[in-house]
């Protein structure tokens, strides 16, 4: 298993502590940006993104919206996403989002959220609610009790999603693109060739695309750079 960089944090939502994952770039500060578990929780790989965030500059903050729960195979990562209470999970994405402001380290009065999968869907549902952040990029987002609002959303959205996932069809990226720019939103919705849903997830060899990562990785980074400086 790699070693991580960052350190296990704590911080409340209302009156309930939630764990998390900070990771803290080399010169000491940057803009923040919360990072958004799958359906498997906080597992070792959602801490290498933060990790990788940390590296390229940016105070990254995973909170653990399972409250200590993980899953290693697809029925159990299901239930427990079904299971994830979502008022709940709106309290934690707020407080969060609060957490990374609050740390000495976060520079700007606006910080990014990435989530991939269910953390797609959550990271467009935080800022539908949330005007302090100011970018959102879901990777294939999909929850099936997650509704979002997009009237109050003043987040640009960077959507990036595969041709061949099952669970998050293109059409269903390229309604989400006409939705959000009817609503007058920023946003773009791409439509990778040839890959399927999870291809980012280096840990999931089955899906794992390294050059179709690569390029998310690169527009995910030229993204929240240009959004929160």
């Amino acid at each position: 298993m790699a070693k991580h960089g960052g350190r296990e944090i704590q911080f409340r939502s209302g009156e309930e502590p939630v764990r998390g994952y900070l990771a803290t770039p080399g010169s000491g500060h940057g803009p923040g940006v919360l990072v958004l578990q799958e359906w498997w929780g906080l597992v070792p790989h959602v801490r290498d993104v933060c990790d990788r965030f940390a590296r390229e500059g940016f105070v990254a903050l995973a909170p653990d919206l399972y409250r200590g729960e993980t899953a290693s195979d697809p029925d159990a990562a299901s239930r427990l996403m079904m299971d994830l209470e979502i008022p709940r999970a709106a309290r934690d994405l707020d407080a969060a989002v609060k957490a990374l402001l609050d740390e000495p380290a976060t520079d700007g009065p606006k910080v990014g959220v990435v989530g991939f999968c269910m953390g797609g869907q959550l990271a467009l549902f935080a800022a539908c609610r949330n005007p302090s952040l100011g970018a959102v990029v879901n990777f294939y987002g999909i929850h099936p009790n997650v509704t979002l609002d997009l009237e109050p959303l003043q987040a640009s959205v960077l959507g990036i999603f595969a041709e061949r996932d099952r669970f998050v069809p293109p059409e269903k990226a390229q309604k989400l693109e006409k939705d959000l720019r009817a609503a007058g939103k920023r946003a773009v919705c791409e439509i990778y060739s040839g890959v399927d849903h999870a291809f980012f997830n280096d840990t999931r060899p089955d899906v794992y695309d390294a050059s179709a990562a690569a390029r998310a990785w690169s527009e995910t980074l030229g993204f929240l750079r240009a959004e929160l400086r």
